[in-house]
């Protein structure tokens, strides 16, 4: 099981761009990662966004479905997720990071299994920007 964190602010997401492995540099996606044996998927969460980003996050919903990943031995959730005490993410394994609003979520890369959760987030920037 894959989980990715949205983390949303002011009616934005943040993407991150993948730094490795080469055939997916640069391409973007939601920060998380492996849920280990016996934690749970929100525990998994958090831990991935305090290792990633330097962030301490509360999670909220699902977005989107189960995306099946590309060799199928893996599922990627989604839930959304906000910042909390003010912490300010860092790219400590990402090549960069972007805020995008609902109109600039198509400006970038997308990694394949990310993009079914991008459809499903649209509507939700835009029933929270300010």
């Amino acid at each position: 099981m894959i989980v990715g964190a949205a983390i949303l602010a002011g009616g934005r997401v943040l993407a991150c761009a993948r730094s490795a492995p080469p055939e997916v540099a640069g391409m973007y996606e939601f920060p998380g990662g492996k849920v280990e044996p016996g934690e749970s998927e929100v525990a998994a969460l958090v831990r991935e966004c305090a290792e990633e980003l330097a962030v301490r996050v509360e999670i909220g919903e699902r977005v989107g479905r189960d995306v099946r990943m590309a060799h199928g031995r893996s599922v990627l959730k989604v839930y959304t997720a906000r910042l909390l005490h003010g912490d300010e993410p860092r790219a400590l394994e990402h090549s960069a990071m972007r805020w995008l609003s609902a109109a600039e979520l198509d400006t970038v890369t997308w990694l394949p299994a990310d993009a079914p959760i991008v459809a499903a987030l649209r509507p939700l920037l835009l029933a929270t920007t300010p």
